[in-house]
């Protein structure tokens, strides 16, 4: 299975190197903040993808950026396309923004929390109900998109939404430890803040957060269980 993953984690090591641990695919990295864009949709004499992963991101999906506006304009023709999608926290907020739904700036989201699911689905098939994971963000996504089904949340919103071919999740499945505490010690927030996030990153929270990676299997799953004829193909 041949996955792109667009990495919009502004030159931080940690999003490729956990994807590549996580995802049991082969993938092509685009490092899009930097202008790698893949091709346009439907480019002849390319290789397909099987489905893509957006990552996370220091930016803001509403930052009137030219990659970003690049970039949302590749994805709408992927989505027009049906090809598989998983966004995760600022990928769940781009593809949100791209479908229809609103995402607004609010309070920080910082360490290890509980997500209560909301839905039945086959992504979370093999993870608790509810579930400890990853959260870092201060963007949030306060209105799904038309037609999107709600799959999870917690006191801060929406958690996760699904919507056709596309995933979007607002917390970070493939973080390890090595990368919670680099990101909470990267915030500019007050010390007390940043206690109170590094106080959960406990062990018992580190090994609870391992039963939701499997939802990059059920993702997977999702993406080989794709009807190829049920649209057309993507050449990217």
């Amino acid at each position: 299975m041949h996955l792109a993953l667009f990495d919009a984690s502004l030159g931080t090591p940690h999003a490729s190197r956990n994807f590549k641990r996580e995802l049991d695919a082969s993938l092509s990295i685009f490092q899009v903040n930097q202008g790698e864009m893949p091709p346009p949709v439907g480019a002849p004499d390319t290789p397909s993808f099987d489905g893509a992963i957006i990552s996370g991101s220091q930016s803001s999906v509403y930052d009137d950026r030219p990659w970003i506006q690049e970039f949302s304009r590749w994805v709408e023709g992927a989505i027009a396309d049906g090809l598989p999608l998983l966004g995760v926290c600022w990928g769940h907020q781009l593809l949100a923004q791209i479908l229809g739904g609103t995402v607004k700036g609010g309070e920080y989201e910082l360490g290890y929390v509980q997500v209560h699911q909301e839905a039945e689905d086959p992504i979370w098939a093999g993870i608790p109900n509810p579930f400890t994971v990853f959260a870092t963000h201060s963007d949030h996504v306060v209105a799904l998109p038309p037609d999107a089904t709600l799959l999870a949340t917690n006191d801060t919103g929406i958690q996760a939404f699904r919507h056709e071919q596309v995933y979007a999740v607002q917390f970070h499945p493939e973080y390890d430890r090595q990368t919670a505490e680099a990101m909470i010690h990267s915030k500019n927030l007050p010390a007390d803040d940043l206690q109170i996030a590094l106080d959960t990153c406990t062990p018992e929270h580190v090994a609870a957060a391992q039963a939701p990676k499997q939802l990059f299997d059920n993702f997977l799953d999702h993406v080989a269980s794709r009807d190829p004829q049920s649209s057309p193909a993507l050449d990217a």
